[in-house]
């Protein structure tokens, strides 16, 4: 019994441990190339472009073969209405005030300079709309979040170009926090995003065919 008790005091004081290391993501955004480096307390490593592959100097016949096939694009961001805006504002921002409330700015953003520029030039209409809650959205959203957050020196700017079919996004945004404050606010906003994310896809999938036979 006494056994039993020192391991699963250990395993307390290890767990109590764990959610006090402070991890962090920092995300550079340049056009479709993007590079990820992570940070686990003092230790930081780069997980996003891994490192290039050796190529051999003579490939096979059945490889020559398949490297002259078209090769896949790189995946397009996904295009939100103004209407799924709306509907993640109204879904996802009471859970999150919520849960970021209770971590009393235990979430640092550092730094967070992004220049999104929407591409207008299949829909000018909708794109002008998006355009405009994002602007309203930020403006609101932002001051708010600066009383939740530990964010220094913003920088985000939204323009349209509507010359352009995809919607392109530079800068870069770090943010870093404490374990146990990730879980407190994944448990809380969690699942209201994956319920409006499948939503979402849903919605999409079913527009697609109407789409197609337009």
């Amino acid at each position: 019994m006494e056994l039993a008790l020192w391991i699963i005091g250990i395993l307390a004081a290890l767990l109590v441990l764990l959610c006090r290391v402070r991890v962090g993501v920092r995300v550079t955004l340049t056009g479709r190339a993007a590079e990820v480096e992570v940070r686990v307390g003092p230790l930081r490593f780069r997980v996003y472009p891994g490192k290039p592959r050796r190529e051999p100097q003579e490939p096979p016949p059945e490889t020559a073969k398949k490297s002259k096939e078209p090769s896949k694009g790189t995946p397009k961001m996904p295009r939100f209405s103004a209407g799924d805006l709306r509907e993640a504002a109204r879904v996802l921002w009471p859970p999150l005030r919520r849960a970021l409330s209770r971590t009393r700015r235990g979430i640092r953003i550092q730094p967070l300079t992004l220049s999104l520029t929407l591409g207008g030039a299949e829909d000018p209409a909708e794109t002008a709309q998006v355009y405009g809650l994002l602007s309203a959205g930020i403006w609101t959203v932002m001051p708010a979040l600066e009383e939740l957050l530990d964010i220094r020196d913003p920088g985000i700017h939204v323009g349209i170009n509507f010359d352009a079919v995809e919607t392109e996004i530079h800068g870069c945004a770090g943010v870093s926090a404490r374990i146990g404050t990730l879980l407190a606010v994944a448990l809380e906003v969690g699942i209201p995003a994956l319920r409006w994310l499948s939503t979402f896809q849903k919605r999409k999938k079913a527009a697609e065919p109407t789409q197609a036979a337009a």
